[in-house]
């Protein structure tokens, strides 16, 4: 195989993850990010390694169910009115995916990305010393009863269709296996074989020091286009720099839609902001990650702290982060787990890129040799970003991966296909 030189745009998960697996294939690799490693998404995700997160949000109902919800203020769905009119052409193609079929549909091209994250992320941190952050455990989804429970038996079964087991506790068997929750929170459902990052912008971070360590070059700087001759790439153009590679990779998130569209795709993609509130020291802790689905909030255990996270806004890149998705996610800690107390409070506001069709874009684009894509991941990012790294690096090594890629290509968005 010839060794290239590649430049990955974006050093968040997916970013690192694909500049570590491209040096072990014996590639030079550069990482180019504006603010550096774990500055963005990466540094606010909820931290857990939710391998079972394959069941979109546009599922059956959504579209009746949506305007309520705007309009609660107890629920976790937010918008900046006076961003309606821009997201409007973006939400009409989103909810056009909120059918069974297609739900099903999404969840089959999820699974291969995140459906074993936790042996992904195992054997992507190997011997980079990162892997002191990557923690197994179970992972809890936990509802008032059994009836809540039911309630949601199209993304059950929509997870069982793609191979993922669990049990249930309910009752007293819950309460003995965790007694953090409130007595209304009486069922959960358990799955094993997940994991969690106890600090994911130390884990990402120290990703990256290690591929430094091994001779990829890390530039903090903004790309500000990309180089072809004859339709392949040659460079890229950092501010006044110029950049010789072989290949690049646009792996920044919601940020890489513009650079995407001067290869020819044109991605409707929106910023799910995402929020999160730390609390530090706190009295007691979850046995194990957990998604309170009364609140549709994850609250996973780190270091030193409880990450409180979840909550869609929709409001575009430049507005202010909001208070009321804050004051929420608190409302509803103390609400699921009215012993638990902390000394301070820590908040986050980020950006999930989220595609219209809730699927991550993943190859190289038709018609512009040596360009890949990497990007659009929504609330799985970090759960995803290990494989979608080594898929990256097998198709830039002219391997043929082992799964079907072709859910992501980025050829569904481009008007000549």
């Amino acid at each position: 195989m010839t060794s290239k030189t590649v430049a990955i745009i974006g050093a968040g998960i997916v970013g690192v993850s694909t500049a570590l697996w491209l040096q072990r294939d014996g590639h030079k690799v550069i990482l180019i990010d504006k603010a550096g490693p774990a500055e963005g998404t990466s540094y606010g995700n909820g931290g857990v390694l939710a391998s079972c997160s394959i069941v979109p949000v546009t599922v059956p109902g959504l579209i009746r169910k949506a305007p309520r919800m705007l309009l609660d203020p107890q629920q976790p769905l937010f918008l900046k009115w006076g961003y309606l009119p821009r997201l409007a052409p973006w939400l009409m193609k989103y909810l056009g995916h909120a059918n069974e079929v297609d739900a099903r549909r999404i969840a089959g091209a999820l699974t291969p990305i995140v459906g074993d994250s936790l042996a992904d992320h195992q054997a992507l941190a190997a011997g980079t010393g990162a892997e002191r952050w990557i923690v197994p455990s179970d992972y809890l989804y936990v509802y008032r009863n059994r009836a809540a429970f039911e309630g949601d038996a199209l993304g059950w079964d929509i997870r069982r269709q793609n191979g993922f087991e669990w049990d249930t506790l309910e009752d007293k068997d819950f309460k003995a296996y965790d007694p953090l929750f409130a007595e209304d929170q009486d069922f959960a459902v358990r799955l094993g074989n997940h994991g969690r990052i106890t600090d994911p912008g130390s884990y990402v971070k120290a990703l990256a020091v290690h591929m430094q360590a091994e001779g990829g070059q890390l530039i903090i700087g903004d790309v500000t286009g990309i180089i072809r001759e004859n339709g392949a790439v040659i460079g890229l153009r950092a501010g006044s720099e110029t950049i010789a590679c072989d290949a690049v990779v646009l792996a920044a998130g919601v940020w890489s839609v513009k650079l995407a569209r001067t290869l020819g795709v044109t991605i409707p993609m929106e910023s799910e902001r995402g929020y999160h509130v730390e609390l530090w020291e706190p009295s007691v802790m979850p046995r194990a990650p957990v998604m309170i689905a009364s609140g549709k909030f994850v609250a996973t255990p780190m270091e030193g702290r409880l990450r409180l996270a979840g909550v869609v806004e929709f409001g575009g890149l430049d507005a202010a982060p909001s208070e009321a998705p804050i004051k929420l996610l608190l409302e509803q800690a103390r609400t699921t787990m009215p012993g638990l107390t902390w000394r301070e409070e820590k908040t986050w506001m980020g950006h999930r890129p989220a595609p219209s069709d809730s699927i991550p874009v993943i190859g190289e684009v038709p018609g512009a040799s040596g360009a890949y894509l990497g990007f659009g991941h929504h609330h799985i990012g970090l759960t995803g970003g290990p494989k979608t790294g080594r898929l990256l690096a097998q198709m830039i090594g002219g391997r043929k991966p082992n799964v079907d890629v072709s859910p992501y290509s980025p050829s569904r968005f481009m008007s000549s296909a």
